[in-house]
């Protein structure tokens, strides 16, 4: 197991939580109070207020270094460090140095990520996949430093699955994500989000059956997708 393994394990479901918690929230501000702990979300019409959230760490420009919220002497609240530190002994169990470290150089992690956005989310992808908590948030701090959540509220639940949005999030994450196995990824989502799926009977490609809707995706010999297409069925 590696971290670009827990990253394409994590990559649609956690792509399609991100999408819908851009529905829930909309335009907004946001502010923290991490010894209360609150986290608010301020809109135009509403404020949605979360209490149950986790901190991951920081990703900082100046460093260029990732460092997990465990490891921070800032004194933070433990019940909202618990998860990064429950990640460390995941990391220790599965072997994985970037899960361990306390500070971790932007230079030494998969994809050569540049800017401190994108530190956080890879991290934040390797979190979803082993804590099972799937809605993150980032946000500057100071100085180009980003701050990493995860957060827990009935709001941020995935509504049941529809035929057009999976398409958005298979073609999505195929677009905009470091995805490096695309079956791995796709069989990870099917899953993750409950789907049936089989292999197609040449091996090349798997069908992920889902309420009223199949996927089939063909794949070449580097587990990357080469065609995909949906039917509905209208009716079931």
């Amino acid at each position: 197991m590696t971290l670009t393994d827990l990253i394409d394990d994590a990559a649609l479901f956690s792509l399609e939580h991100q999408l819908h918690l851009v529905d829930v929230l909309g335009e907004h501000d946001w502010h923290a109070d991490l010894r209360a702990p609150r986290l608010e979300f301020i809109g135009p019409e509403k404020t949605l207020v979360c209490e149950r959230f986790h901190l991951l760490g920081t990703a900082a420009p100046g460093p260029r270094s990732w460092l997990w919220a465990w490891a921070n002497s800032s004194g933070f609240p433990e019940e909202l460090t618990r998860l990064s530190a429950e990640l460390r002994a995941h990391g220790e169990r599965l072997g994985i140095p970037e899960l361990t470290r306390a500070e971790i150089p932007f230079a030494e992690l998969p994809k050569n990520p540049e800017h401190p956005v994108q530190v956080a989310f890879l991290f934040a992808e390797a979190a979803k996949a082993l804590s099972g908590c799937w809605t993150f948030y980032t946000g500057e701090v100071s100085g180009g430093t980003r701050v990493a959540f995860l957060m827990e509220h009935p709001d941020f639940m995935l509504p049941a699955p529809e035929p057009a949005r999976t398409m958005r999030v298979i073609q999505q994450a195929l677009a905009d994500l470091p995805l490096s196995n695309h079956r791995r990824a796709l069989s990870s989502y099917a899953a993750l989000r409950g789907f049936q799926q089989q292999t197609t009977p040449d091996g090349n490609g798997l069908i992920l059956t889902g309420p009223g809707f199949d996927v089939r995706a063909d794949f070449n010999d580097q587990g990357l997708i080469t065609h995909l297409n949906l039917t509905a069925h209208p009716g079931q």
